[in-house]
């Protein structure tokens, strides 16, 4: 199988880039104060509107252009090089792609053409306040009531919850697990938004108090969400590829014009093998990561393994660049000023929100040794 990107993904993989250097996203200032940074509405208005971005996952009977996880990581690449601030990861990849995959075609009528043309931001609420995505640990209910049903519990860590206009939350049903669409302003919805290490990934915390809800689809969506969990894991791992390669791009810049005793600091030894390490790591972690976006678009223990080691290894390749970034820089990598420690910022919260390496290389084991089962 080739991992090199055919005509088409090289034609939108450069698309984006030139539109997100054509915004200058890698030169705006460093978030201001101790909030989240906030996302251009004007910006997200063309990534949707005149790209199209919103749509590239989403079924074309939706209004979407039908394309796959794939063409989602080449697009997710751009935007981790250059953290770009946006709901798309929240809309697109946790709510579009769980919309996508259940199996409600009302649910998909009513909300996807919204999220194809960004006129819809959304997100998918699963952690709980321990920040597990496990169904095993699921506190959050839901019970019947007339019209209807009403959800109980609270949901943290929940990616751009501060601001979507419509959250997807998994609760305990008496049949087991459900999906259920709550709009944000909905009554019994309260949201707050976290203190994060990252700030351009804002987080939340929904409580929700008997809450009105729709149920997506009907029976237990365990097998449903943990296909979209393989998803979102090669989704963030294309991610981090893109901050990866961003910070070793930043470092050989650097290195190329920064002087000590009259030459080129990329000239000492020392830092052309740093340079060196991470080439080969951004390159492995790249190939992990396109082999993941190959195969997640089948649900299967295939996936679950890419999306898993995809994880687990681009995970550590990027907070391995982002300090390596750091130190190559010198004094002015430790500045609040210079944008490094943004990317060491992201590296280590996307290192963790959805299961730390550590976490993948034990579900990988379980997977493994299970018979090439699901555990």
């Amino acid at each position: 199988m080739s991992l090199s990107l055919d005509e088409d993904q090289e034609e939108l993989r450069g698309l984006v880039r030139k539109f997100l250097d054509d915004k200058a996203m890698m030169h705006r200032p460093p978030p201001s104060g101790t909030g989240p940074e906030e996302y251009d509405e004007g910006l997200w208005r063309q990534l949707s509107g005149r790209l199209g971005l919103t749509g590239l996952a989403v079924p074309e009977r939706h209004g979407g252009a039908g394309l796959g996880p794939a063409e989602l990581g080449v697009v997710l690449e751009e935007m981790g090089r250059t953290l770009c601030p946006s709901p798309f990861f929240a809309t697109v990849v946790l709510a579009g792609q769980t919309l996508a995959r259940c199996a409600d075609a009302a649910a998909q009528e009513r909300w996807l053409p919204g999220i194809a043309s960004g006129t819809l931001t959304a997100t998918l609420a699963t952690a709980e306040p321990d920040g597990s995505w496990e169904p095993d640990v699921l506190t959050t209910t839901a019970e019947r009531r007339a019209g209807g049903w009403s959800l109980t519990g609270t949901k943290s860590h929940v990616v751009d919850g501060h601001t979507a206009d419509l959250l997807l939350v998994t609760a305990r049903c008496p049949d087991g697990v459900g999906v259920f669409a709550v709009p944000g302003t909905e009554t019994g919805v309260s949201r707050t938004v976290l203190d994060v290490l990252d700030p351009t990934r804002p987080l939340a915390r929904i409580g929700l108090a008997a809450t009105p809800a729709t149920r997506i689809g009907a029976g237990d969506a365990s097998e449903p969400l943990a296909a979209v969990h393989d998803l979102v894991r090669a989704a963030v791992a294309a991610e981090q590829v893109g901050g990866a390669a961003a910070c070793l791009d930043m470092a050989v810049a650097h290195a190329r014009t920064r002087e000590q005793f009259g030459r080129p600091i990329g000239s000492f030894q020392a830092i052309k093998h740093k340079c060196a390490q991470l080439l080969v790591e951004v390159e492995c972690a790249r190939s992990a990561a396109r082999f993941a976006g190959s195969v997640v678009g089948t649900p299967g223990t295939e996936a679950a393994i890419a999306a898993g080691v995809a994880r687990a290894y681009c995970s550590e390749a990027f907070t391995h660049a982002a300090k390596e970034n750091i130190q190559i820089h010198g004094g002015i990598g430790f500045t609040w000023e210079h944008r490094a420690h943004l990317y060491l910022r992201r590296a280590k919260s996307s290192e963790l929100l959805f299961g730390t390496p550590r976490e993948e290389r034990a579900r990988l084991a379980r997977l493994t040794t299970a018979g090439g089962t699901r555990p």
